[in-house]
């Protein structure tokens, strides 16, 4: 039954400009000059320049301002309306916003305080890329020494297409087979396949087109052009028991081969010093070089002062395009406006808008940036001046938010992809952010603190015989950090260090 009642909601909406800014925010400087060239692109009325640049522009175009024109229709009288209506669309579209003689759309925050702005070599704004083949080229290249019809040669190049970046063909021969089937119309079973495959797998480097990582370091080892005594048991080790070799049962592996230590330490450096993904050999599949990151901040230390720019490409010169000022200004000088006027005048104004939105946005996101660092910078004083990580307090997104103002989400947008070039490196701001632990005197300390003494310990253990977790937490438990032993697991996850029975060398 429909039935009507009154119900009170509270909604909180953000607008376009709001959307528009926390895009921006997230946005690191290394993407940041693209995404400023495809709004110049589809926004005619934004534009690259100064304030000087756009001076000129209008002094020069005062004598010759455009005139909105109305496209005449051969055989009809011109199209006039009464200067009333049009008082109308004046109302409508405050002119006095879009028409201003004294330079307005510059971007302000270029010109508030120029030191903020970090500009070592405006002259060197791209990064240089080596050119060169890519690593399936590379392989594409030598099918041409197989002996091998057309048809044959075809099949070559789908597998070779079908290798990941690492060499390996991860998919199966049947499904490759329907695929040469129903996008190549080339028909083959899945014996032919492996036969070709098994004359990729002799291309270089060696280890490529394998399926598997044990038939990968299979190939390297038969393919070895100064064999030791120590291969053959390698390669049988491989074959029948890479099972116990992955996991480090090295006692069990003495007994199947009758060997002692010294003689499997030898077997265990033949395999070892095999390329487990023989396609990064070669760089990779795509080809490119690995990019130089770009720091956002640039933090120097002036004789223990600390000082904090943003990098320029962070703060642009953008501005509202002259020409379109001047379309406006040409529209509140005619005294008749035609139908069509007032249609393109609002497309101008919608421009406009949309430019100056964009250039608030980027002044915005430089604010925020550097309200959001600073306070960083202060927080991390002791650590940032000295570099060692014992300084490094714990901090989270809510002290930064609370001392800031911001939202711990704008915080966190700030904070992600973005980087901090410093005097002993340059260091994501993800890395100042920890949790907290307490020690037995009740200092609260950084969980990065403990994690650099639980690496430092690994590091200098023993590797014939491993520290285990339960001796590692007892260790720190010593040195007055409470600290439970899966806590302690947790952390050599998170540094990527294996386990004690895994971390094992003879």
């Amino acid at each position: 039954m429909l039935n009507q009642r009154l119900q009170q909601k509270l909604l909180q909406k953000l607008s376009p400009q709001q959307i528009q800014l926390m895009k921006m925010l997230q946005i690191p400087t290394a993407q940041l000059e693209q995404r400023i060239k495809e709004e110049i692109e589809t926004n005619p009325a934004l534009e690259e320049g100064t304030g000087e640049e756009e001076e000129m522009e209008t002094q020069s175009q005062e004598e010759t301002a455009p005139e909105i024109e109305t496209p005449e229709v051969e055989g009809a009288e011109p199209e006039a309306e009464p200067i009333e209506e049009a008082s109308k669309v004046d109302d409508e579209v405050d002119m006095s916003e879009y028409y201003d003689e004294d330079n307005e759309g510059v971007a302000e925050y270029k010109t508030d305080n120029p030191s903020e702005v970090y500009d070592p070599d405006d002259d060197n704004k791209s990064v240089p890329v080596a050119l060169s083949s890519t690593f399936h080229e590379y392989l594409e290249s030598q099918v041409g020494l197989l002996d091998l019809d057309e048809r044959q040669q075809q099949i070559a190049l789908h597998l070779i297409g079908s290798l990941d970046d690492d060499g390996y063909l991860r998919r199966e021969p049947d499904a490759i087979v329907d695929d040469l089937v129903f996008r190549q119309n080339i028909a083959t079973d899945e014996a032919e396949l492996l036969h070709i495959l098994a004359q990729i797998q002799k291309f270089d480097p060696a280890g490529v087109g394998a399926r598997s990582l044990e038939e990968c370091l299979l190939l390297q080892l038969k393919r070895k052009e100064d064999p030791s005594v120590y291969t053959e048991i390698a390669i049988r080790i491989v074959e029948k028991y890479f099972d116990l070799f992955a996991k480090k049962h090295y006692d069990k592996i003495e007994n199947i081969f009758s060997i002692d230590s010294d003689k499997l330490k030898k077997i265990i450096e033949e395999i070892t010093k095999l390329n487990p993904r023989p396609g990064n050999s070669y760089g990779g599949s795509s080809g490119e070089a690995q990019l130089t990151i770009i720091p956002d901040f640039i933090l120097t230390n002036n004789n223990g002062e600390l000082q904090l720019t943003l990098n320029s490409r962070n703060a642009p010169e953008l501005r509202v395009s002259n020409h379109f000022k001047e379309m406006i200004s040409t529209y509140k000088k005619a005294k008749i406006k035609s139908k069509s006027q007032k249609e393109a005048i609002l497309f101008v104004k919608q421009k406009i808008d949309s430019a100056k939105w964009f250039i608030e946005a980027i002044q915005s996101r430089y604010n925020t940036m550097l309200l959001t660092m600073n306070t960083i910078m202060e927080y991390q004083r002791e650590y940032l001046l000295t570099g060692d990580e014992a300084h490094l307090k714990p901090m989270i997104l809510k002290d930064i938010a609370d001392r800031t103002g911001l939202d711990i989400s704008t915080v966190s947008r700030v904070a992600n992809s973005k980087f901090v070039q410093t005097e002993f490196g340059t260091i994501s701001l993800k890395y100042f952010f920890s949790e907290s632990m307490s020690t037995d005197s009740g200092e609260e300390v950084s969980t990065r603190e403990v994690k650099k003494i639980l690496s430092d310990l690994i590091g200098a253990e023993s590797k014939d015989k491993p520290i285990s977790d339960q001796r590692l937490t007892e260790i720190l438990n010593e040195r007055g950090y409470n600290i439970a032993r899966r806590t302690v697991a947790k952390y050599r996850e998170q540094l990527n260090i294996p386990v004690a029975r895994l971390r094992k060398e003879l």
